[in-house]
């Protein structure tokens, strides 16, 4: 919690079950969180501008921390962070990079392009959620936000 405030989380997924054990281990987490889901990196970038459906600011609120996959429709989730990192209002929002490729140039890409951390899903369905388990410690519970 920032200063008696949910953290709000974007969550830009495609894959609905993915979204689902995100959403499910967060909420055992006992942080109060807000997740706020949109499926493609175009949406992404809607949201982060308040453009179209996303316009209202009051609505649409700046999020403390971005879980960004990489394959997505639309605008892939590289070009999203780069798009991210390169704005001046958006550049110091964490931005956590949760997918299943382990690409050795996807992991240098993000980094590169300015990714506070780099996650693969794993395929199991335990694992995954003991990795969101560790992810709610250290994003939501163990790390300072500004």
């Amino acid at each position: 919690m920032i200063k008696g405030h949910p953290i709000i989380i974007l969550l830009v997924e495609d894959d609905l079950a993915h979204v689902e054990i995100v959403r499910r281990n967060l909420r055992d987490f006992r942080v109060a969180n807000r997740i706020i889901h949109v499926e493609d990196g175009q949406a992404a970038l809607d949201y982060l501008y308040h453009r179209d459906a996303y316009a209202d600011p009051k609505a649409s609120p700046r999020p403390h921390l971005i879980l960004l996959d990489l394959r997505l429709p639309k605008v892939d989730g590289l070009e999203v962070l780069l798009r991210i990192k390169k704005d001046a209002d958006l550049k110091s929002i964490p931005t956590v990079i949760l997918t299943t490729s382990s690409t050795e140039s996807d992991v240098a890409r993000a980094y590169e392009n300015g990714a506070g951390s780099y996650l693969v899903k794993p395929v199991d369905f335990e694992k995954f959620a003991k990795l969101m388990e560790a992810f709610g410690f250290y994003w939501l519970a163990w790390n300072k936000y500004p």
